[in-house]
């Protein structure tokens, strides 16, 4: 009996932290996204010498009362995975570990408090917890997009590439080192940054011939920054017409947030009873334990 126990806390607690269908997985990733958007707001606030003398204990307060319950959450995680490696050894598992970690190596080491920055790492969870219900759609057309734009977006930057080469060459030719165009190295350095519409102003040209070809780089610069946009745009519009008919066809299968309590991984289709990737039953989370006792 104490063990049916054990196996229902363990499943209820890895269905609120790994999933987000239910309402108290949805309650615990919204704390979870405060906590940690509070947590970047602390690490930023101390990094300001006079914030920091006036209200150090209460920032010190707050960060230790914030890293208490992501070692908790960490723990947790672990604990409710029937594979701990899986998760602890994944990508979000080492984020977790990096970014609560510091402050407790902060008395052990000395001179550690530099790794108190790292806690900013937690910002990285944010991308976890958008797998809420409402946002795992568009999350993963715009994941789709960036996907599909590469090539383009790809090509796209090896032509900038080639013109900034071109264009910093004939600078270097134009104006020389008189003008602080040392090399060509530096003339593609400042080809890059007007190209940016940067402009930094360490380097410009004086020469009317030089001053000209600044002025069409300067030009191409706009057109050259909307041109990834639209590439993406065009594509997750392309991804958004190819779902709608998908989602009135009554073959259309939803993908949830069930995670896997064996592996961790999750995008699992609604009607789907075992893992996509180790074949665990989904409903059964301790059943092989149960078989064998």
């Amino acid at each position: 009996m104490t063990t049916t126990k054990k196996h229902t806390w363990r499943t209820r607690l890895h269905e609120i932290i790994y999933e987000a269908d239910t309402p108290m997985g949805k309650l615990f990733d919204i704390i979870l996204l405060i906590l940690i958007l509070v947590s970047i707001v602390l690490v930023m606030l101390e990094s300001v010498k006079g914030i920091d003398l006036k209200y150090h204990t209460f920032l010190n307060v707050g960060e230790w009362i914030i890293t208490i319950f992501f070692t908790l959450e960490y723990i947790a995680r672990i604990v409710t995975v029937k594979k701990p490696s899986s998760y602890i050894f994944s990508f979000y598992g080492i984020i977790d570990f990096l970014s609560t970690i510091p402050l407790y190596l902060s008395f052990i080491l000395v001179g550690s408090n530099v790794l108190l920055t790292v806690r900013a790492l937690r910002l990285l969870r944010v991308f976890r917890i958008l797998k809420v219900t409402r946002y795992i759609g568009e999350s993963n057309k715009l994941a789709k997009a960036l996907k599909d734009s590469r090539a383009k977006i790809f090509v796209f930057l090896f032509a900038v590439l080639i013109i900034a080469i071109i264009s910093g060459t004939l600078m270097y030719l134009i104006e020389g080192e008189e003008s602080g165009f040392n090399s060509i190295p530096v003339s593609v350095y400042w080809c890059i940054v007007t190209l940016t519409t940067v402009g930094f102003g360490d380097i410009a040209p004086v020469t009317p011939v030089g001053q000209l070809l600044a002025a069409v780089i300067m030009i191409m610069g706009y057109g050259i920054i909307a041109v990834p946009t639209g590439i993406v745009s065009a594509e997750y519009t392309k991804a958004g017409k190819s779902d709608t008919p998908q989602q009135d066809d009554p073959n259309y299968v939803h993908v949830n947030t069930q995670a896997c309590h064996n592996c961790g991984v999750s995008k699992h289709r609604d009607d789907a009873e075992y893992c996509h990737r180790c074949g665990t039953n989904l409903a059964d989370y301790e059943g092989d334990d149960e078989t064998s006792g």
